[in-house]
């Protein structure tokens, strides 16, 4: 890999120096090398969803600025050879370097993964102005929320010699570690003047600038797609028959985790994952068989590793791993993926109407390509400023399912303007657009500023839209607007034939915490539902009771008829005829789509009401629990006899029903049965509706009562002599 990185003290957009009566400090211009490194650390197990390195260093990003320079300066070239302390950590070491040079953080290198050897291939370099000044060297070890910290060594640019290799032994050293080696750097470097002559720096159209924005394009656009089926395990040896069993994947930092399945030797899964390979990102796919009893108890089985490089591409490879205590099959397909881009707006492939028909003419190729996206990020407007100097540096992040792009960074811009376009392949139409947008912050995790979600389906082809910013849970709206250009083409057959199979699974992520809000619009939602249920239930009582005479007629005589001559095609033409009712009445304004959300009326509650409202609904929560147990338990109890007579007479029920089914067609006993409910009312009109299966039921103890009821046996004691 190979970057190349020009950077200016000055933090506009776009860079001119070009006084000549005014004199400057000279520039020197700082080269940078990487090759490699060795470390120990721990292993990734999940991924970070905005990690900064898998989109690259999204610093690097303002190589597109024109930078004129006037002066002479020096040029410092880096070569850097590590070599550093094995720590005392089981597994290996995902190591990366940070390079700092006046408080902040210019240069991030890629994440080189489980290697205790890595190569980097990296180059970029820096103009700065003043020698007088430390650069630091730090080296960190990727991990699964923090990232550890491996030591850091610095290098004072006076010191060195022009025009010389300097060959540097430097220490690293962490203050906070009570380890007295933590290994070496080992540097050259050399620092020699700039050609006086040269009157311009590197332009957009440079050599060096292609390069770098090749290399920031290779390092976001994955280049094929891993296809991973789960099949099953074979001849598993288990200690305990109790617990779950589940398979993880990874490849990098993308990780995913099987489907938990009971504990037997030989448990089936029929489940597929999808990765995206990058150009230089990792080769081995990474699968472990663990067993997980309770909610923190899990042990690894047994794992297995296979090469990405040596798997074809466009064939089904079958993959029987022998693990510890058994075998693993699974099913892996490598496929190219070449619908993924990153250019400027004047260079869109969906603007011209050839590129429209050619990538349409690909998505009948393979089912799983659907069709294409295409989002231009034009500009964001009034964002929150998350600096102390009331600025900020923002960047957005595309995700579309699992695949993910990000723009580069405006530094110190409440109004930003990207003007990029992004293309990405659809797999499922149903997917939903989210552009975050992120403030840099330098080696800290970048803070939140605002979050838009866009449906697919909603999106009208080429339109320019600004939509308003919301919070991080979309529940309401942030500080700010987003404007955007999105287009969307994509084949309706393939996209409903893939309406009809399983959705993508999302990457692991961490594990959901509890949320009192969450679980208020939850119950809240439920609560909603069940009364539509009875509102829908006391509607068909009323005709049974009589309310209105007109609605219980036409509703006896739709029953009679229905049932008479009842065919089963009716079942699928009263869900056409429902669902074309609902679609009229939305078409005529009937009713409306508009959802009103619970959040502005619960802000307004206070301290006293909120508290009352969270006990409300734990207490409505345990209620329905509770009856949602004790149905199933009532049923089962039917059935094992815990009430002999209750039990008997089910038994006689049940044996009369098959009596009377048997010589009797169903048409004439549901006949019956609804003209009695009809006519019950009629023939007494002070009788009590009732609902025979419940009444049974209610009869039937839950286990809780069969506990509470059963007799307690005094215990023995032993008499003492």
């Amino acid at each position: 890999m190979a970057v190349e990185l020009l950077l200016q003290p000055e933090q506009d957009s776009t860079y001119h120096i070009e006084s000549e009566s005014e004199p400057h400090p000279p520039f020197i211009t700082l080269g940078f090398s990487l090759w490699a490194c060795t470390v120990t650390s721990q292993s990734i197990h999940m991924m970070d969803p905005y990690d900064r390195t898998r989109y690259g260093s999204y610093q690097c990003n303002r190589h597109q600025h024109k930078v004129s320079i006037n002066n002479p300066g020096y040029t410092v070239f880096f070569f850097f050879c590590f070599v550093l302390f094995l720590k005392s950590f089981p597994g290996t070491s995902d190591p990366y370097v940070k390079f700092k040079l006046d408080g902040k953080t210019f240069y991030k290198s890629k994440v080189v993964y489980k290697n205790l050897n890595p190569t980097w291939n990296e180059t970029f370099s820096l103009p700065v102005k003043d020698l007088n000044q430390k650069l630091y060297i730090k080296v960190y070890d990727r991990d699964l929320t923090t990232d550890d910290f491996m030591g850091s060594a610095s290098v004072v640019l006076s010191d060195l010699e022009i025009d010389k290799v300097n060959e540097l032994s430097l220490p690293l050293d962490d203050p906070s570690s009570m380890e007295e080696d933590m290994g070496v750097i080992l540097v050259d470097m050399s620092l020699s003047l700039r050609d006086g002559d040269s009157k311009r720096g590197h332009s957009v159209g440079s050599p060096q600038s292609y390069r770098l924005s090749e290399t920031l394009k290779k390092s976001q656009l994955w280049t094929s797609v891993v296809s991973v089926t789960l099949v099953q395990a074979e001849e598993l040896l288990l200690d305990t028959q109790g617990g779950q069993l589940f398979v993880r994947f990874r490849l990098g930092e993308q990780s995913y985790k099987s489907k938990n399945h009971c504990k037997v030797a030989n448990p089936q899964w029929r489940e597929r994952f999808t990765f995206n390979k990058f150009l230089e990102g990792p080769e081995i796919l990474e699968v472990e068989l663990w067993s997980k009893e309770g909610r923190r108890t899990e042990e690894c089985l047994g794992m297995c590793e296979v090469d990405l490089s040596r798997i074809p591409f466009d064939r089904r490879q079958l993959f029987t791993h022998t693990l510890g205590r058994g075998r693993l099959v699974f099913l892996l397909t490598l496929k190219t993926c070449s619908t993924v881009s990153i250019s400027d707006l004047c260079a869109a492939p969906l603007d011209e109407p050839q590129e429209r028909q050619n990538h349409l003419k690909k998505s009948l190729k393979n089912l799983h390509d659907v069709g294409y996206l295409q989002v231009k990020v034009i500009k964001a407007t009034d964002v929150l400023a998350a600096d102390l100097n009331g600025k900020s540096d923002p960047f957005c992040v595309l995700e579309l399912g699992n695949d993910r792009l990000q723009t580069h960074t405006i530094y110190k811009s409440l109004n930003p303007e990207w003007n990029k376009a992004f293309t990405f392949p659809v797999k499922d139409v149903h997917d939903v657009l989210v552009v975050t947008i992120f403030d840099e912050d330098g080696d800290k995790a970048p803070d939140f500023l605002g979050k838009v979600a866009i449906p697919l389906l909603s999106i009208r082809r080429g339109q320019q839209i600004t939509f308003q910013l919301k919070k991080e849970d979309l529940g309401g709206l942030s500080k700010g607007s987003i404007t955007l250009e999105l287009d969307v083409i994509f084949n309706p057959v393939r996209a409903s034939i893939r309406t009809f199979q399983p959705q993508e699974r999302r990457f692991l992520e961490d594990n959901p915490k509890f949320s009192k809000k969450a679980l208020a619009r939850n119950v809240l939602r439920v609560q909603t539902q069940y009364r539509a249920i009875i509102s829908t239930l006391q509607y068909i009582k009323s005709c049974f009771q009589w309310e209105s005479v007109q609605r219980s007629l036409l509703a006896f005589l739709v029953f009679v008829v229905t049932v008479w001559y009842w065919e089963f095609y009716m079942l699928p033409l009263f869900l056409v005829l429902l669902i074309l009712r609902n679609y009229l009445r939305i078409r005529s304004g009937w009713v409306s789509h508009d959802l009103v959300s619970p959040r502005a009326e619960s802000e307004r509650r206070g301290l006293m009401e909120k508290i009352h409202m969270v006990q409300e609904t734990i207490i409505t929560l345990q209620n329905l629990l509770d009856e949602i147990a004790s149905f199933g338990e009532r049923i089962k109890n039917t059935f094992n006899w815990s009430v002999p007579f209750l039990s008997m007479l089910a038994f006689l029920v049940f044996v009369i029903a098959t009596v009377i089914t048997y010589y009797i067609p169903i048409r004439y006993i549901v006949l019956i049965w609804g003209i009695n409910k009809f006519t019950k009312k009629l023939r007494n009109p002070y009788s009590i509706d009732n609902n025979e299966v419940l009444d049974f039921l209610s009869r039937v103890p839950s286990d809780v009562q069969k506990i509470q009821y059963s007799e307690v046996r005094p215990s023995r004691k032993k008499k003492i002599l």
